[in-house]
């Protein structure tokens, strides 16, 4: 997966600490300044993300670096270009401005090095930081509708990897497209330490968390090496005898239903996700690669979930190898193996 979150938006973790002060700059602006951040992402009940393992409480942990390489144009203005890199792949590239009213995001590059602007630019940080301040965004970025408000809650101490800071509090909730809230920790002159982003189903459910605590920074190094063909898959998929049941490629053939998983990883609002269950080998009577039927779905949100299913045919599965296909877009993006025993 991936997910992105890291796979989200700038609105989700691109934001960066100010001081109420501005004696020193909001945020180090020198090319090359990069921070060193841990990162922990807990999913829902009954989803999985493929390629990547969990510890034994079931949470993902992987180091992330958000660096600032220059700047770049974009309509005539310069911008500068901080990149979100895990594992050696650039997940996502914000383009912001820094200066005395605070901190702006007015476009981002996602993993698919589509450029996505931001309309009107998103204040991610109103100068000055001070309790009780507060903050709204209700815009589009690109095709999507998004609403969010902040509110600075206070100062607190925070003891993170990279030492102990004082630093400000803020809380945010999005309502569109999809509900999140989002907490953080800004040290003045440092940037953000903490933070803590949930997003929900509609229903309250947790979809996905992820944590980013500083381990490193903020301080000049050398660009890390950069891995061009590593991205994360779009969609994480896996079948299955019921819709939250353990993961499998072995049926039966009295088997009643062949649920076909996927949760999205970095979706565009409103991709095609569709599902195409193939017959490899079954027998002389069929051709090869039959094709058994389809579905497909719309997905509401870059993380949108969902499941394909396929019945029982009545006199049952005919014993052989299949396999799933799954497509976004059209695009063949994963492909499950599945084998039916009599």
């Amino acid at each position: 997966m991936r997910i992105n979150l890291v796979r989200n938006l700038c609105i989700a973790v691109c934001c960066f600490g100010l001081s109420s002060v501005f004696a020193a700059p909001v945020i180090p602006t020198e090319p090359g300044t990069t921070w060193r951040y841990n990162m922990t992402e807990e999913i829902g009940k009954g989803l999985n993300v493929s390629n990547v393992k969990a510890d034994a409480d079931g949470k993902i942990r992987v180091p992330v670096v958000y660096r600032l390489e220059g700047t770049e144009d974009v309509d005539g203005k310069d911008l500068l270009k901080f990149e979100m890199l895990r594992a050696g792949t650039i997940t996502n590239t914000d383009l912001l401005t820094v200066n005395e009213q605070g901190i702006t995001c007015w476009a981002r590059v996602n993993l698919d090095g589509e450029l996505v602007k931001f309309s009107p630019p998103q204040t991610m940080i109103a100068a000055p930081l001070k309790k009780g301040a507060g903050w709204t965004f209700d815009g589009q970025a690109g095709e999507l509708k998004v609403q969010q408000h902040y509110d600075v809650v206070g100062e607190e101490r925070v003891d993170v990897a990279a030492g102990k800071f004082q630093a400000f509090r803020i809380h945010g909730e999005q309502t569109t497209p999809n509900r999140m809230t989002i907490d953080r920790w800004f040290a003045p002159g440092v940037g953000i330490v903490k933070d803590v982003t949930t997003m929900q189903g509609a229903k309250g459910d947790l979809l996905q968390r992820i944590s980013l605590e500083l381990a490193e920074g903020p301080k000049i190094v050398e660009r890390p090496e950069i891995k061009s063909d590593a991205a994360p898959k779009r969609l994480a998929v896996s079948l299955a005898k019921d819709r939250f049941g353990k993961a499998t490629t072995t049926f039966s053939a009295n088997t009643l239903e062949i649920h076909a998983r996927w949760q999205g990883q970095r979706l565009r609002q409103g991709a095609n996700v569709k599902a195409v269950w193939i017959a490899e080998d079954i027998g002389e009577d069929f051709p090869q690669d039959y094709k058994i039927d389809e579905a497909s779905a719309v997905a509401t949100t870059p993380t949108a979930r969902g499941a394909f299913t396929l019945a029982r045919p009545e006199d049952g599965w005919m014993p052989g190898n299949y396999r799933v296909e799954f497509y976004v877009d059209n695009v063949l993006v994963d492909a499950v193996k599945m084998n039916i025993v009599p």
